[in-house]
């Protein structure tokens, strides 16, 4: 076990290595009214919270509503990237000052502070108990302790994977281009490589635009992935990251797969021209693929990917162990993120809830989407919620998934042996953990 030093050190270490590439360029917004201690339902006491954010989840909208039932609460948002949001942070609990009472912690994080947490309220101990239910269980013990008695944050939104798909490539191939005819063609791995070839040999396009969704789709369907639970690296013993590597550079050796980067212009010139047939990706993807490609409405839908999903995203709000007030932070956070305010937040930003109740609710299912071809999207997305299977990441996710990244690269740009690759980052990532 850890001493608290070595944690915190531990955990330092890993933030370099994931944020040391990312630049500063977040913003601040705060977001305020007035105070009032006429309330009979919370304390006379005029309390202000802090809040940091990252990205736009568009939370400063719910704050005059929650103002009007606890006018003496003002809450303050503060919002930042991605990268610099949790570098800030965990500069602010390492140091034990400066730390908001209310914090954003997005998914792929979560495990990088399980090794702090002392720095965080157990919201356990505020009642969280009481809602759980209201969630997906696997997005919730997510953010559990590994022997489930802590619980780090309440969960925000989710980004189940799905299957996007170009219609017109699949008509060109002679194929089915309805959801759910697709869905029955491609129901397994087998059948996607199958129908990746058939799409290959009759439009001479790729199945799909890179590598590395193919292989994050099968990872994330997976029941383990890098670690086991006591942080060991099981990727020699366990099959499922060699299965989904070998899978990747099956079709890299089919000829299906494509070599555009994902973020490049290039990357989004391709969604708009349609010059590969599929994108393996999450619920928020959507918005990706409509801001880059304005020209294709009508030519992408949606359908399920085979044998299950995945998710990528979504996030947490916990509260530091530095807040003074963290009975009155957590009625805020459980407040915010409660089913009819989730149903809210997805109707505003795009947000997919993590709360299925809602996903019954005829504003939710009803809702389709025109540019995916009429697809009533949400529907399938919460579909593809209720299928995944939570797996363990651990600290030194990010060493392991960014060594294999490298290694399937190789493969593809630069056809190199996959077993040797996949021998060389194994390697790589035992030499990253000893040093760590």
């Amino acid at each position: 076990m850890f001493s608290k030093k070595a944690s915190i050190l531990y955990v330092v270490l890993v933030f370099m290595l994931v944020l040391a590439a990312c630049s500063s360029n977040g913003s601040n917004s705060e977001n305020a009214g007035e105070t009032d201690d006429s309330n009979d339902n919370q304390s006379a006491e005029n309390i202000e919270l802090t809040m940091w954010t990252f990205g736009s989840p568009g939370y400063d909208k719910f704050l005059e509503e929650y103002k009007e039932v606890n006018p003496n609460v003002t809450i303050r948002i503060q919002s930042a990237d991605l990268a610099d949001h949790h570098n800030n942070l965990f500069t602010a609990i390492s140091a034990g000052s400066g730390a908001p009472d209310i914090t954003m912690i997005e998914a792929g994080y979560i495990d990088q502070y399980r090794e702090a947490q002392e720095m965080f309220v157990n919201l356990y101990d505020l009642g969280a108990e009481e809602i759980k239910g209201d969630y997906l269980d696997w997005t919730w013990s997510n953010a559990e302790s590994a022997d489930g008695d802590f619980l780090f944050g309440v969960p925000t939104d989710i980004g189940p994977t799905v299957m996007y798909y170009r219609t017109d490539v699949f008509e060109e191939a002679g194929l089915p281009t309805d959801p759910d005819e697709v869905h029955a063609l491609i129901q397994t791995w087998d059948d996607f490589r199958k129908v990746a070839k058939e799409v290959t040999e009759k439009t001479g396009k790729p199945m799909t635009d890179n590598v590395n969704l193919i292989y994050y789709s099968l990872r994330d369907q997976s029941p383990e992935t890098y670690f086991d639970r006591d942080n060991n690296l099981i990727i020699n013993d366990s099959p499922y990251i060699k299965n989904a590597y070998d899978y990747a550079t099956q079709l890299i050796e089919d000829g299906v797969v494509g070599r555009i980067e994902m973020w490049s212009p290039e990357w989004g010139t391709a969604m708009n021209d349609g010059s590969f047939a599929t994108l393996l990706a999450p619920s928020w993807m959507q918005n990706v693929i409509t801001g880059n490609a304005p020209e294709a409405a009508g030519k992408w839908s949606i359908t399920h990917l085979p044998e299950g999903a995945g998710n990528w995203g979504g996030s947490y709000l916990g509260v530091p162990s530095q807040t003074k007030h963290a009975e009155e932070a957590y009625a805020f956070i459980s407040w915010l993120l409660s089913p009819e305010n989730q149903l809210k937040s997805f109707k505003q930003e795009g947000l997919f809830p993590s709360t299925p109740a809602i996903y019954d609710d005829p504003a939710f299912t009803e809702h389709t989407d025109e540019y995916f071809s009429g697809v009533k999207t949400a529907k399938i997305y919460s579909e593809a919620a209720q299928q995944v299977q939570i797996a363990y990441t651990g600290p030194g996710y990010a060493i392991a998934n960014s060594e294999i990244g490298t290694a399937l690269a190789n493969v593809n740009n630069e056809n190199r042996d996959p077993e040797k690759e996949w021998e060389e980052a194994v390697k790589r990532i035992e030499r990253q953990l000893e040093r760590r």
